[in-house]
This record gives C-alpha cells, sequence and structure tokens, in this order.
C-alpha cells in the first residue's frame, strides 16, 4: 500500500513538473507573440519587375529593415501608379510607388479617378523626374508642338497617365484630339510604330535616356521637340505637378543641343492613417542611405532631400513634414 502511493506520489509530482514545463513553454510563446506583434509591417507597392520602382522598392525594404527597429519591411511587384493607388485605398499595402500627377488626380477626384476621389492620400517624398519625350524622326519635319496638327500622334494607352499627359500638352498648345489623327498606343507599340515610320510622333513618359528612344535613334536620327519656358509656366500654372526639366545634349545619338521639357515626378506616398513616427522614420533613414538606392538603380543619384518636394502634387504627410522642416 505504502509503495502504491509512493507511486502515486511520484506520478502525481512528475504531472505538476510535466504542466509547469508546458507553462513555461506557453508564456515563452506569448512573449514571442508580444515581440512579432511589436513589429510593424511595411509592405511597398512597386511596378513591374523590368522597371525601376521594383529594384528602388527592394532596396528600400533592406533600409528600411536594417535601420528601423521592429520594421519588417518587404517590396511587391505591381501594376504600378494607379494600381498602387488602389491597394493603398484598400489597405493592402502601406507605402507606394506613384507618379505625382496620378496622385494629384487620386486626391482631386479627377480623370482615372473620377468618382473614385482618394482623400486620404499622403505624400511622403518626390524621387525623380519622369520626363515627358515628345518624340519625332527628324525626316517628318515637325519641330515645334503646334506642328503636330494634322499628324499621326501616339498618345499613349487610352485612360493611362502618359495619354492625360498628352492630351494636357496638346491643349496648353491650343490642340484637340480632333485636331491630330491620336493613336492610343502603349509605350513599347508606340516607339516601334515611331521607329517603322508608322507614326508622325509620340509622348513617351520615362526617365531618361530612355531604351527604347536610345533604339529609335540608333536607326533613324531623331528630333525632341521642345516644351519652352513660356509654355511650361502656363502648363504648370493649370497643373501643378509638372517641373521643368532639361534633357542634356547627347542624351540620344543626333541629339547635339539641350532640349526643354516637362516631367512628372515619381513619389512615394501613403495613407492619412500612418503614425507620424513612422512616416518620419522612413523618410529619415532613407536619405541617410542614398548610396543603396544608387546601387539598385541609375536614377537613385537623382534622389536627394533638396529634391524631396519638388512638385509634390498631394498634401505631406505630418512625419514627413517633421522631417523637412528639421533640413531647413
Amino acid at each position: 500500500m505504502g509503495k502504491k502511493i509512493i507511486a502515486l506520489t511520484a506520478a502525481a509530482l512528475l504531472l505538476a513538473l510535466l504542466a509547469a514545463g508546458c507553462g513555461g513553454n506557453s508564456g515563452g510563446s506569448q512573449d514571442s507573440n508580444q515581440s512579432s506583434g511589436e513589429q510593424k509591417f511595411i509592405t511597398i507597392a512597386t511596378g513591374g519587375t523590368a522597371g525601376t520602382y521594383f529594384p528602388l522598392g527592394g532596396a528600400l525594404a533592406d533600409i528600411w529593415n536594417n535601420n528601423i527597429k521592429g520594421v519588417n519591411s518587404t517590396a511587391q511587384s505591381t501594376g504600378a501608379s494607379v494600381a498602387n493607388v488602389n491597394l493603398l485605398r484598400d489597405g493592402k499595402v502601406d507605402v507606394i510607388f506613384v507618379q505625382n500627377d496620378i496622385a494629384y488626380y487620386a486626391a482631386n477626384g479627377t480623370e482615372m479617378f473620377k468618382d473614385k476621389k482618394y482623400e486620404d492620400i499622403r505624400g511622403l517624398v518626390t524621387l525623380y523626374p519622369e520626363t515627358i519625350q515628345i518624340v519625332t524622326l527628324e525626316s517628318k519635319g515637325i519641330n515645334k508642338i503646334e506642328d503636330l496638327k494634322g499628324k499621326k500622334v501616339a498618345v499613349g494607352a487610352a485612360g493611362s497617365g502618359a495619354e492625360a499627359n498628352a492630351r494636357q500638352i496638346l491643349a496648353a498648345a491650343g490642340i484637340t484630339y480632333n485636331d491630330i489623327n491620336a493613336q492610343y498606343l502603349s509605350f513599347a507599340e508606340a516607339a516601334n510604330n515611331l521607329k517603322d515610320g508608322n507614326i508622325d510622333a509620340a509622348f513617351l513618359t520615362a526617365g531618361f535616356p530612355t531604351a527604347a528612344v536610345q533604339d529609335i535613334a540608333a536607326q533613324h536620327k531623331i528630333k525632341l521637340i521642345p516644351v519652352d519656358d513660356a509654355f511650361a509656366d502656363k502648363l504648370i500654372q493649370q497643373y501643378p505637378f509638372y517641373t521643368k526639366t532639361v534633357i542634356p545634349a547627347n542624351t540620344y545619338s543626333g541629339q547635339a543641343e539641350d532640349v526643354k521639357a516637362v516631367s512628372v515626378m515619381s513619389m512615394l506616398a501613403v495613407s492619412s492613417k500612418m503614425d507620424e513616427e513612422t512616416a518620419y522614420n522612413l523618410v529619415k533613414t532613407m536619405y541617410e542611405n542614398l548610396n543603396r538606392l544608387e546601387a539598385a538603380h541609375a536614377v537613385g543619384k537623382k534622389i536627394k532631400p533638396e529634391t524631396g518636394q519638388l512638385g509634390m502634387s498631394i498634401t505631406l504627410h505630418p512625419g514627413a513634414e517633421k522631417y523637412f522642416k528639421e533640413k531647413k
């Protein structure tokens, strides 16, 4: 009987120890959950894997993961600007790459965001210019925007940001689509049709030098149609997201002189719901690690704090505003 009691007692003690052990593991698990709960997940919406936004997004994720305590950031490939705004609106991402004109349309409910206004979009920084390059062949005899009347002109895919750029610039010159033979072509289609001589000119919105334009210039003598200062001022007065740009001589084969143009700016945007401290840290650590962006893509060299508000087309997030005030 005594042996039986001793055995039962030993079994009870063993169960108690096991329970304590389980309890200890449970406590560890709770601590781990608490730690993961303190992590801040930042998803970055970029663009296609072959574009500029995707490598820059990957670099940003590295910067934020390595320099902001508790941040777990990842970059994902997307359909770029318009798609990114919708992802941000739906709460599926936290930071987006977007052209400043598209951000402006979203915030104001115009163009492709008519009746879909997104008032909570906020700007973090502007990054680098994406220039509206009005490209023609020298053989076409087109020297200024007004010469496009009656011509076959690629204006971008229907409903795209590039198409809005073309329409706005043409309108500033007093030209409507009724005055031209408008071709709603994608970037690649426009470049190929210009190279083959099927169209007279194309509006191409991209950072320069643009590979597609270099390709055309390798086979034909091209001409970039200029946008002079007076014209640009008129355009910017109506559409504040445009900025003046100079395409330097020799950017393309046979281009002997600088060409004045206008650009939209690529930028980063977030929701107004992001807390001020997080937004501040995202901006600060990005600018403190610009070498990482330069390593990711050549346009990283154009990203600087002093141009971080150039062409800012929407309300700045308070966290970003705090950073820029400190830099003054």
